[in-house]
């Protein structure tokens, strides 16, 4: 599927029927035929259409002089949605091409973040300015990735308190799910940096000075997610090994407890099964015989479970 888009001189974005110059085309999950549809009708390197459908794509920023095309790939999260407690998270390329006369983004899914744009909720965006366009989607994404560190943040606030009252597996697997979520965003920013620093370095794109402060807030905004991303992970991390000793003690202190229980009821056992011989034993003929044998029994665990109480056993 593929929608095909134009900025009018008002800026506003309307849909079009047919190509033009200077038009966006957005392509959604396309089958092999559209693919190759595409690739010659529009003069773009096949792999430039294939590379960024593959979810193990890493991000990167390539030139096909041939074509004068230039391909940007990055990563983008979306919520996963096997997750059924709290929302967790990976992340998917993006394909950008820019062409002399074409701009195209390319995906799997039909993202939130192209959605933005089509929907006019984002100013200021003209088609025809093909390099500040793909920086604004870049700006978007790294925004993106903010707000979904900040929403992990909460949930991992949310999940702390329901520990402190019952652990329980279903907390333990939620830290999990935003443990991986964390791994995902760290790796697909650090991804998105090598693209926004090669595109600073090199001249790939052609740029204004605008668009050269754009690229500076993308990059910040970039840098500033692995930070938090890396420090919500380090903090994560520490949790789980904190509540894994919590665990861990609490188990010990629940076998000790039982172990020492086990111990005191063993007593009476043993004195009852003594009584319980067809042998002369002490007392056996002496009427209070019954309740010495249970003074003797439960004196001795008695005895016992206040040595035991006394060394915090229990």
């Amino acid at each position: 599927m593929h929608q095909i888009f134009k900025s009018d001189e008002n800026g506003k974005l309307i849909e079009l029927e047919e190509v033009t110059r200077n038009c966006w085309i957005n392509i959604v999950a396309p089958t092999s035929e559209e693919i190759n549809k595409i690739a010659d009708n529009y003069e773009i390197p096949l792999e430039f259409l294939e590379d960024p459908l593959d979810k193990d794509e890493s991000a990167r920023i390539e030139r096909d002089d041939d074509s004068d095309s230039v391909l940007i790939v990055c990563d983008f999260p979306v919520v996963d949605e096997d997750d059924i407690h709290y929302a967790s998270f990976e992340t998917i390329p993006m394909g950008i091409i820019i062409t002399k006369d074409y701009f195209i983004t390319i995906c799997t899914i039909d993202s939130s973040i192209v959605q933005s744009f089509i929907r006019n909720r984002i100013k200021g965006f003209y088609t025809h300015m093909k390099t500040r366009f793909a920086l604004q989607i870049l700006y978007m994404i790294s925004t993106t990735f903010l707000r979904h560190l900040k929403r992990l943040n909460r949930q991992t606030d949310e999940i702390e308190k329901e520990l402190h009252e019952s652990m329980k597996n279903k907390q333990l697997y939620d830290l999990m799910g935003i443990e991986k979520s964390l791994v995902y965003f760290v790796t697909a920013l650090k991804s998105n940096k090598v693209v926004l620093d090669k595109m600073m370095r090199q001249n790939i794109v052609k740029m204004y000075e605008e668009d050269q402060d754009l690229l500076e807030d993308v990059i910040i905004e970039n840098r500033q997610g692995i930070e938090m991303a890396e420090v919500h992970s380090n903090i994560l991390s520490g949790m789980m090994d904190a509540y894994a000793s919590i665990i861990s003690n609490n188990m010990n202190i629940v076998m000790k407890f039982l172990t020492s229980f086990t111990i005191i009821l063993t007593i009476p056992t043993m004195v009852f099964s003594f009584y319980g011989m067809n042998v002369k034993l002490p007392f056996m003929n002496t009427p209070m015989a019954w309740m010495l044998t249970l003074g003797f029994a439960f004196g001795i665990a008695g005895a016992l479970a206040i040595v035991f109480w006394r060394r915090k056993f229990f």
